[in-house]
Formats: C-alpha cells, sequence, structure tokens
C-alpha cells in the first residue's frame, strides 16, 4: 500500500473514487458539499431519497457523478457531527478503507482526513488514518495452503489522504512518514505473536533480532546469551522457568545508540515466552491455544526497535527480551522451588505459572547493571487480573515515577493505544511475605496485577521504571478478529517521539517529502 498527501478540489481528482463524509440527519461534509455545487445537487437529491443516513457505518457508493472526474464516489457515514471524536475517526476511517478494498478501488482520494475532530489536529487526523488503513487492511495467511490476498483480483494499492491547505502539507507529510514507520513496526508484532509456538520459538526470535540487526547493520545491534552464559551470570529465576522445555532460553540483547554520548539511555524490556502451558500449575485445557500470543511483549520490544530506527530516532534506546518457553516435564521446576535470581535475592516460587516476573525481574537486574538507564519500561503479558480490571481496551500502567506514568499515559491517549494507571502502594507488598525465602512469586487472589508489578518493582534500585500488563490487549479472541494487535507499539513510539522532541529542543525528525498539490 502506497499513502501520500495531497490538497486540492475533490471534483478535480481524476481517480478511482472519491471518499467524502456525511454526518447524520443526511447533514453533507464541507467537502461533500463542494461535490454536491458542481453536480448541481446530485448528492442532496439521493440523499433526500433516503439512501444514506450518515450514521457511523453506512456507506454508499455513487458512479460516474456529473461535474467530477473520479469514477466513483463513496460516501460514509460520520454519525453526529459535534460527537466525532478519536473512537469514532478511527471507526469512520476503518469503514471506509475496507469498502475501498472490497469493492475493487485499487486507489482513492480519501477526504476524510479534513473532518473536524475534536481537539485534534491534521498531523494527528492523518497519522491515525494511515495507521487505521494498515490495521484495516492486515491479514496473516502466510501458514494458509491458498493464501486468500491472491483471490483479491483488485486490492486497494494507492491510497492519498487530502488537508484543506498547502500550508499543512508538510507537517501532514511528517505524520504520514511517522504512521507509516510506526505502522511497520505494529505489523512486526502482529506477524510474530500470530505464528504457532512449533515455528516461533526463542530461537526462532533470536533470529528474528539477528534479521533486523542485518537489515538496519549501520543503526542496530544485537548480542544474544545463551543458556551457558546465563548459568555462568546467575540468571536462576529466568533459567527455571525453561528447565521443563527442550527449547533452551536465551537473553536478546539489541542496542541502538544515535544519542549523544551522555544522553539518557532508554531500556525496553519484553516478556518473551514462546509458549506458557503454565507448567506443573498447568492451565486449564480451554484456549491454551492462545498461549502462543505469551510473548506479545517481546514482538512489542522488536516492532519498538523497528519503529525506532526506521524513524532514525536521536535516541539512545536498548531492547531486551528473555525468552523461554514454559511447559511441563521431569526437569520442571516445582510449586516451592526457590530459586535465587541474578540481583542476589532469593524467590520462592509458589505458582509456576506466574513465570513471566521471574523471567522478567533477572532482565530487569541485568539491565540495570549493564546500562544504568535513566528510563526502564517492561512490557508483558502478565496477569489474567489485568484482563479482568480493564479488559482488552486499556493496558495496566504501574511505576515507581510519576512523571515517566504520566508521559506513558500522554503517548497512550495521542496515539489511541491507551493504558490506565494502577496504584503501586507500599501496603501491597506484603502480600509477597514468603516465610522461607526473600520473596514469593505470587501474592493473593486480590489485586494481582498490583502485586505482580510489586514484585518486579522489588529488582529496581535506581532507575525509573514503568510496568505494562498487556494481557488483556495483546490479542484478540474474537472469531472473526482473533490473532496479535501490535500493542504496545503505538504507545511506546510515541512516548520516544516525544522524547526525542524535548532532548532536542522539541525539533521533531526531519519529514520525508512524499508527494506534491494536485489541482
Amino acid at each position: 500500500m502506497k499513502f501520500s498527501i495531497k490538497s486540492g478540489h475533490p471534483a478535480k481528482q481524476r481517480t478511482a473514487c472519491v471518499v467524502v463524509g456525511v454526518y447524520e440527519h443526511r447533514r453533507l461534509s464541507d467537502v461533500a458539499q463542494e461535490i454536491d455545487d458542481v453536480s448541481k445537487g446530485h448528492l442532496s437529491f439521493i440523499l433526500r431519497r433516503g439512501d444514506l443516513e450518515g450514521k457511523i457505518g453506512q456507506t454508499l457508493l455513487l458512479h460516474n457523478v456529473r461535474g467530477t472526474l473520479a469514477d466513483r464516489i463513496l460516501l460514509v457515514g460520520c454519525g453526529h457531527e459535534r460527537e466525532l471524536g478519536e473512537t469514532q475517526y478511527r471507526k469512520v476511517i476503518a469503514k471506509a478503507i475496507r469498502t475501498l478494498h472490497e469493492t475493487g478501488s485499487m486507489e482513492a482520494v480519501c477526504y476524510l482526513t479534513e473532518l473536524n475532530v475534536r481537539s485534534h489536529d491534521t498531523a494527528w487526523r492523518i497519522r491515525q488514518a494511515v495507521e487505521t488503513a494498515h490495521a484495516s487492511l492486515y491479514e496473516f495467511n502466510e501458514l494458509k495452503s491458498k493464501n486468500t490476498k491472491e483471490d483479491m483480483r483488485r486490492p486497494l494499492r494507492k491510497l492519498v489522504f487530502s488537508v484543506a491547505s498547502r500550508r499543512e502539507l508538510r507537517l501532514a507529510e511528517s505524520a504520514c512518514r511517522e504512521a507509516e514507520k510506526i505502522a511497520e513496526g505494529v505489523k512486526l508484532a502482529k506477524d510474530l505473536g500470530n505464528l504457532p509456538s512449533n515455528i516461533c520459538t526463542p530461537a526462532y526470535l533470536v533470529e528474528q533480532a539477528k534479521a533486523l540487526c542485518i537489515n538496519h547493520e549501520n543503526e542496530l545491534t544485537c548480542q544474544v546469551l545463551d543458556q551457558a552464559d546465563l548459568e555462568k551470570e546467575g540468571m536462576n529465576a529466568l533459567l527455571a522457568v525453561a528447565k521443563g522445555s527442550k527449547q533452551p532460553p536465551h537473553l536478546i540483547i539489541l542496542e541502538y545508540w544515535n544519542g549523544k554520548k551522555n544522553d539518557a539511555t532508554f531500556v525496553l524490556v519484553g516478556k518473551g515466552v514462546t509458549f506458557d502451558s503454565g507448567g506443573i500449575s498447568i492451565k486449564p485445557a480451554k484456549d491454551m491455544d492462545q498461549m502462543k500470543f505469551d510473548m506479545c511483549g517481546a514482538a512489542a520490544v522488536l516492532g519498538t526497535m523497528l519503529a525506532v530506527v526506521e524513524l532514525e530516532l536521536p535516541l539512545n534506546v536498548v531492547g531486551i527480551i528473555p525468552t523461554v518457553e514454559n511447559l511441563l516435564s521431569s526437569n520442571a521446576t516445582k510449586p516451592g522451588d526457590i530459586v535465587t535470581s541474578f540481583s542476589g535475592q532469593t524467590i520462592e516460587i509458589l505458582n509456576t505459572d506466574a513465570e513471566g516476573r521471574l523471567i522478567l525481574c533477572d532482565a530487569l537486574t541485568y539491565a540495570e547493571k549493564q546500562y544504568k538507564p535513566e528510563v526502564m519500561i517492561d512490557i508483558a503479558t502478565l496477569t489474567g487480573a489485568c484482563v479482568v480490571a480493564l479488559g482488552k481496551h486499556a493496558h495496566g500502567l504501574l511505576g515507581n515515577h510519576h512523571p515517566l506514568t504520566n508521559d506513558l499515559l500522554n503517548a497512550g491517549k495521542y496515539s489511541g493505544d491507551r493504558a490506565w494507571k494502577l496504584p503501586l502502594w507500599e501496603e501491597y507488598q506484603e502480600e509477597l511475605d514468603s516465610r522461607f525465602a526473600d520473596v514469593a512469586n505470587i501474592g493473593g487472589r486480590e489485586g494481582g496485577t498490583i502485586t505482580a508489578a510489586c514484585f518486579l518493582s522489588r529488582f529496581i534500585k535506581k532507575c525509573h521504571w514503568a510496568h505494562l500488563d498487556i494481557a488483556g490487549t495483546a490479542w484478540l479472541t474474537a472469531k472473526k478478529e482473533k490473532g496479535a494487535t501490535g500493542r504496545p507499539v503505538p504507545l511506546l513510539t510515541q512516548y520516544l517521539i516525544e522524547r526525542s522532541k524535548e532532548m532536542y529542543n522539541n525539533v521533531a525528525t526531519p519529514p520525508v517529502i512524499l508527494s506534491t498539490k494536485i489541482d
């Protein structure tokens, strides 16, 4: 799919389709009104017949509208004009993209990006439109014997988004560039998450990390600690999770040094359990196939690193991925076992299905010792309690530094990849007390998301740290939409974009000129 930005009158667009909006009660948007004027009231006539009310989700395709050069005009319902907010806007864009794709429009000029969305400017509208278009057209057919993409005779291949004036072109083009790079990162995260665990093993994640570095060999480097290295370092919490599997564990380290030598280092740590049976504390059989998604934190780190490199952000960013399989065997860790973590703290493993925090705690300790980061963020499909609390819409967010969590909340709001902050109070730490070790790996039934974060917090000594629990947001379960979401790549990338602007006097990364004005 090719995207570009242009400015011009809708009636003068020589294209397969022009897309414009209609509000509820058959009220034409400003751009739709321009077409109505040149067509001598044709759109108004069609609407008066009742073919389209303007509700979100409605579309109407018109052919050979007089006064225009386009083959077709697609009218898209936008709901009430005053109620057009972020969620509604994305729904409108998604419906338009799917309709174009399904009706054989290989190219189109879309004017929905000129709609007025409350509290948002042109750059936001363009960026959301591009990212939503990518998401709407995403399919994962790589493992089907018959690829459905090949059955599409006329797929949508070129999409032009319109801005109201020439003055907005440069800003919109920069936003388009950001969106395309973020979408690439999201796609990588989705593809990795959707692969089955017999393909996407810990070793496969290593291969993908190395491939990422090969494709960006002058910007990104990769180091991998194998089982012998982990044993030598004393990462016994991570190793304990891997004991039941024949797949050896790894710690993947990606380094991107594009800031100044003494600039802050940002570390992203992603949970990479490529399949989680629960170990001896085995999970119920129902929906266990979804446990292939337990590496979506790792996928998010790889996707974010790709976006950061492609955007050439002037930052120092390190991605760390502890990756294992959590299976059962005669060698598997048992409930009640005690291990000494890389930090020196002893852990009583009361539940082997609380394994994500075990691999993360050693990775967090390693990251802090090795890189002394100013900011460290871990991303993990960590607790079912987070799904109960927040559902599929918001990530759980906890941290030890209010400005950091506030920045992440703002990045999530802007990107549409939202998080919700939960408390990290000292009172919750008591739930992790152990009679036989320094800490237990689970607390009680109550506040499971919080006590999991409390466990991780014990392995943070000096840096500003935040934890994103993506157990409810990393994948969807409904049959028609089942699969990885690629979240929170948009949130993390937006957070890093904002940091790069702050560190370099609010100067954004240079835009790439993608198109020119047309009449």
